[in-house]
């Protein structure tokens, strides 16, 4: 097993010819110029004036965004994480992007604009788009059962659990299906949130989450097929590996390994060229670090392999395996708001992305809270925010967002024309920054399109 030791190493090295084309942490305020076009990717950046006023960006004030830095350098200095990119675009204008603290946990290099973080569960969105891409060509329906391609999982049982007496597996009263897997309602679960010890034992003893070394797609399907489900599909919101799951079954469905699938249908046509599973040695030089006293650093590293080329050795995580940057991310994400279309292209119908942004989870048990906060169901692929109010962050009804176990999180909100994004490497303190992330956000809009300024 490769040492935390080791993989710093690796991740430090060339770190000269890199950084002498990104922007230092001096040039990167608020009050300066915006960043060059090369530093953003080429994507279209706001002036100020854009919507009548210089001390505007569409609608944002400039001095309000210019607390974003004071907050996201507390937070770094509380130990959080070392260091940050924040992006904030509205109506595909980005008016905000700038990097704040240390790249690495030793704090001696300035956190460059296109550094690269591991997203963890926000490869969740971009496994559900390439899903519904199929669903639109006819490959495949949201009610087909899963076993039409996994019949490894035909025998699939589930615990049920009635107090006072022992647990007795049962028959499926319905078959697992695409939907459930999009929506996390088919019983399946993560080991850490296994809802009795002997669901998290068969887990981890089967390495059901490849945390302990490789396993082929095939292997774990397998693996899983013995494993009673903690729910009756369709009953229960169960966050959970249903999308490394779904990743499996696009493959089968397409014909294709899930990194073909992506570079041919998002990540290449998006542009998302730091987006991927593994991450090549000329780029090492520009992965951010998780504090190294993070509790949860060490053990999460061993499950993200993101240094070693598994392809064919494991399964490609449709669920948390993927690398990415803000601008990288914001392609994707800023295609959902557009409502399936990126400069000029279209990935999704309007229609299905509206449908995949709606609460698919309603009158079910269980909920997103324990990412999202209060006040949000799930949709495909996205918490969805039911409501006004409710919710400990603001926002609109309907929109969406995720995050990821290393402390990245974005927000679409289509009612404010808004695309959010930051990117941090912070396992525990990633609750804490998604929602005080938000909070600056919102509270650097002053022009809202929901009512009269």
């Amino acid at each position: 097993m490769t040492s935390i030791a080791s993989r710093r190493a690796a991740l430090t090295a060339g770190v000269t010819g890199v950084f002498a084309a990104a922007l230092p942490a001096s040039a990167q305020q608020a009050s300066t110029p915006q960043p060059s076009g090369s530093a953003t990717g080429g994507l279209p950046m706001a002036r100020p004036g854009a919507s009548g006023s210089p001390d505007t960006i569409r609608g944002f004030s400039r001095e309000r965004l210019a607390r974003i830095k004071g907050a996201m350098e507390r937070e770094a200095e509380r130990g959080s994480f070392p260091g940050c990119v924040t992006l904030i675009a509205r109506d595909g204008e980005i008016v905000h992007l700038e990097a704040y603290g240390h790249q690495d946990a030793a704090r001696t290099r300035a956190m460059p604009l296109d550094a690269i973080f591991l997203q963890a569960s926000m490869t969740k969105p971009m496994t559900s788009a390439a899903a519904m891409m199929l669903v639109e060509e006819g490959r495949m329906k949201l009610g087909d059962p899963i076993t039409n391609w996994m019949p490894e999982l035909r025998e699939l049982k589930v615990e049920q659990r009635r107090e006072g007496q022992a647990a007795e597996d049962v028959a499926l009263a319905r078959p697992v299906t695409v939907q459930d897997l999009l929506r996390h309602t088919a019983g399946f679960i993560y080991a850490n949130s296994a809802p009795t010890p002997r669901l998290k034992e068969l887990y981890d003893q089967h390495n059901i989450e490849a945390r302990e070394g490789p396993i082929t797609g095939e292997e774990m399907i397998r693996r899983l097929g013995t494993i009673p489900l903690a729910h009756q599909p369709g009953t229960t919101f169960h966050y959970s590996i249903s999308t490394d799951v779904l990743g499996i079954l696009l493959e089968r469905v397409s014909g294709q390994s899930l990194a073909t699938l992506f570079q041919e249908r998002l990540t290449g046509p998006l542009g998302m060229k730091d987006t991927t599973w593994f991450v090549a040695p000329d780029k090492r030089s520009r992965l951010a670090e998780a504090p190294t006293t993070d509790p949860q650093t060490a053990p999460m590293w061993r499950s993200y392999r993101i240094l070693e080329d598994e392809a064919g050795r494991s399964y490609f995580k449709g669920g948390a395996g993927l690398v990415s940057t803000a601008q990288d991310y914001f392609r994707f994400a800023q295609m959902i708001a557009n409502g399936g279309v990126f400069e000029g292209r279209r990935y999704l119908a309007a229609p299905v992305v509206n449908y995949m942004l709606s609460n698919h989870t309603q009158g079910m048990a269980g909920s997103p809270t324990a990412s999202t906060g209060p006040g949000y169901g799930f949709g495909l692929g996205f918490g969805i925010r039911l409501q006004d109010g409710l919710a400990v962050a603001p926002g609109s009804t309907g929109d969406a967002m995720w995050a990821g176990a290393w402390g990245t999180s974005f927000t679409i909100d289509r009612a404010e024309g808004l695309v959010a994004i930051l990117m941090a490497q912070g396992p525990t303190a990633r609750v804490q920054t998604r929602m005080l992330f938000k909070n600056v956000v919102y509270g650097a809009m002053v022009e809202s399109k929901r009512m009269p300024a």
